[in-house]
């Protein structure tokens, strides 16, 4: 079984935005604030506009590394667009960007997973007559990465991923791998298996899969703190693409943005489909356009199908989340807040950001989102 090599996700990841529905563009309008910006590196006169909102701030935030690429994007267009107007985003992890928005300290945060009901309880002691909220901005899927001289289409499923990250399989010739790629060169060499060790929602994202199709390889409860035996750890996902990178036979897990930028091969995924379908934002894609909404009025809060066996449907899939409070947010912000929001959910920055690794949202999708961004107080 051949499978297409990993150096054409890029031109996927593109074609990607032809299998989705048009996205429904938040920035309209006009003001002496707004700027004409393209979704991609500098504005003309027929770009797309940027509404700016009217009040110029500063934003500050945190959270999901996963995003870290897709905010680069965004912040770096709506800054050169609007002028007065900043974002500083922290990384940190998700964990660690709930945390700063619960303490008050960020206007909002990002998270591969949504608030749990513990955190949204928390929100309310910072968002004045309201609480925090999820709106999905953001999608991608994580690549399991590899480095091994001369596998270049490796072939994985659920159970030996889950075997491999908590050292129950330990050599790249274990007969496991070797089933599932017959007639590749497979080293008789130790496995380095590489992972987060910051509380990460894609550690979650992961571990749900696992939690989904290990057929109970994966001992452990879905979370974002890593709880596999062994291995070794690096914080962020530029950290652990930088490993694998480095490493020789190593292998991790990483945003397909990750991958791209650091020329990482990404291993296909069996899933029970007629051919293992290939880490590809067009893949992940056809995941996301059945995903259901599991939160109730402004929450946008998603169910994703991990056990998915459709054909063309990558299931190792995450949503970062985009954590604000519905009501209680600082009024000298509030306009900025909106105004870069509207910019990431509309049709530009979904396809700025899809031009670098990540999937555009479906048009039902960020409707609702579009629908909610007015409604923050």
């Amino acid at each position: 079984m051949k499978l297409q090599r990993n150096g054409r996700s890029k031109a996927l990841a593109i074609g990607a935005m032809a299998l989705v529905s048009s996205l429904s563009l938040a920035a309209c309008g006009s003001d002496e604030n707004n700027t004409n910006a393209s979704g991609g590196s500098g504005g003309s006169a027929s770009a797309p506009a940027i509404n700016c909102g009217t009040k110029p701030a500063a934003l500050i935030s945190a959270g999901s590394t996963a995003q870290g690429n897709a905010i680069d994007v965004w912040k770096n267009n709506f800054g050169g667009a609007c002028s007065g107007s900043s974002i500083n985003y922290g990384g940190g992890g998700s964990g660690a960007g709930v945390q700063q928005f619960n303490q008050g300290k960020i206007q909002f945060a990002g998270s591969d997973s949504p608030l749990k009901p513990a955190e949204v309880e928390d929100s309310k002691k910072v968002c004045t007559g309201g609480q925090g909220i999820n709106l999905p901005l953001v999608a991608g899927l994580i690549s399991i990465v590899y480095n091994v001289d001369g596998v270049d289409n490796l072939v994985l499923d659920g159970p030996t991923i889950a075997k491999i990250f908590d050292s129950q399989i330990t050599k790249w010739n274990d007969p496991a791998i070797a089933t599932l790629n017959p007639g590749a060169k497979l080293p008789d060499a130790d496995i380095q298996a590489v992972h987060r060790t910051d509380d990460s929602g894609t550690n979650e994202n992961l571990t749900k899969y696992f939690a989904k199709v290990s057929n109970g390889a994966w001992s452990y409860p879905a979370a974002k703190a890593w709880a596999g035996k062994g291995g070794q750890g690096a914080n962020g996902s530029a950290g652990v693409a930088a490993q694998v990178k480095q490493v020789k036979n190593s292998i991790s897990y990483a945003e397909l943005s990750y991958a791209q930028s650091n020329n990482l091969k990404s291993a296909a995924i069996a899933t029970g489909a007629s051919k293992p379908v290939e880490a590809t934002a067009a893949n992940a894609a056809t995941t996301f356009a059945k995903a259901k909404i599991a939160g109730t009025g402004s929450d946008l809060a998603l169910t994703l199908d991990y056990g998915t066996k459709d054909e063309g449907s990558y299931p190792i899939v995450l949503v970062t989340y985009e954590i604000v409070c519905d009501k209680g947010n600082k009024a000298e912000t509030l306009d900025t807040l909106k105004a870069f929001l509207g910019y990431a959910a509309s049709d530009a920055g979904q396809k700025a950001v899809g031009d670098t690794g990540y999937v555009a949202l479906p048009k039902e999708l960020t409707d609702k989102v579009n629908a909610v961004i007015p409604t923050l107080a």
